[in-house]
């Protein structure tokens, strides 16, 4: 099912009331475009979800007094955007932003993250409408753990091990990890033979492999 954007939007702030009207911070809120693109249930369900989550870190940090809240619809991505005031440096690697991330990421969208010491952090997260042409599903994979299909998910997609642990706010040598127990897994030698059994729809597990 379908929810046009301001409408989903509209269902955030009712969400949001409870905590923002007693609270310390003070929220405002940039109206989306009112005949922007309508969202997939799932994308407005976890978009609202992402929002409510930047608000309550923002609340259990208690260095900001004030945080705007955005949205937009490029006709292909929504647009995302929460800005504080907070005088606390925050980064996509602390605990506080993991769950965000972590959401993100399991829609195949992408964060930037940038703070200013004094001045704030603004979050600008993209979510595609449309899921991707080769999406890969893992979540029957035998033997996997959440973080390792995870990271086989982003690893299809050619990305950096860089890239695929800013995305899930997790180093480098971690993602590092992870691929040499995937390639043990699925019996791969390589991180582009390990893609190519990846995509494969008749190789989602690396039981399948041995068969």
């Amino acid at each position: 099912m379908l929810e046009p954007v301001a409408e989903a939007f509209s269902r955030l702030r009712t969400e949001l009331r409870p905590l923002t009207r007693s609270g310390p911070l003070q929220v405002q809120f940039a109206e989306p475009p009112a005949r922007g693109r309508a969202l997939p249930g799932p994308v407005a369900r976890e978009a609202r979800a992402i929002s409510r989550t930047a608000v309550l870190s923002l609340m259990d940090r208690a260095d900001a007094a004030r945080a705007r809240i955005g949205w937009d619809c490029d006709g292909r991505n929504l647009l995302m955007e929460v800005r504080d005031d907070g005088g606390i440096a925050v980064t996509a690697h602390d605990d506080t932003l993991r769950p965000i991330v972590e959401r993100v990421a399991a829609l195949d969208g992408t964060m930037d993250v940038e703070t200013t010491p004094g001045w704030g952090t603004t979050l600008r997260i993209e979510i595609p409408l449309d899921p991707p042409s080769a999406a890969l599903t893992v979540e029957g994979a035998e033997e996997l753990t959440d973080r390792e299909k995870q990271v086989l998910r982003l690893v299809a997609t050619g990305i950096s091990n860089q890239r695929i642990g800013d995305q899930l706010g997790i180093t480098g040598n971690t993602v590092k990890y992870h691929v040499a127990n995937l390639l043990r897994k699925y019996g791969a030698r390589t991180r582009a033979e390990l893609a190519s059994i990846a995509h494969s729809h008749d190789a989602h597990s690396p039981s399948a492999q041995t068969r």
